[in-house]
């Protein structure tokens, strides 16, 4: 999955530690999920989603199984 978070932050200005400690985790899982390498609980995509004021299906891209 993709996401469209550093894009989003970038528009507050907001590092990867500022964004985990709104919505709870640490900076390093902020870091996996914009590299595509952690997928988050429903409830984390909610929480990252309203912090970044976006909704959850323009913040997360869903890819098409091959």
């Amino acid at each position: 999955m993709k996401t469209r978070i550093k894009e989003y932050r970038a528009k507050y200005d907001m590092t990867q530690e500022d964004l985990g400690k709104i919505v709870g985790v640490r900076r390093e899982t902020i870091g996996f999920l914009e590299k595509g390498k952690y997928n988050p609980s429903l409830k984390l995509a909610h929480a990252i989603s309203k912090a970044l004021n976006v909704k959850i299906d323009d913040l997360f891209l869903f890819e098409e199984d091959e």
